[in-house]
């Protein structure tokens, strides 16, 4: 296996890597927990 291959191997897992960690992210069902992470601050507790 040639190096380049390899670094080739790499670029693309971790562009596939990307692409799931935004898909997750931009889930419609994720809204609600990052909106009430995002108020977290703000509670006085």
């Amino acid at each position: 296996m040639d190096i380049n291959v390899l670094r080739s191997l790499v670029t693309v897992a971790a562009f596939v890597v990307f692409i799931g960690i935004l898909v997750w992210a931009y889930l419609p069902s994720r809204k609600e927990q990052f909106e009430d992470a995002a108020q977290l601050p703000f509670r006085s507790e």
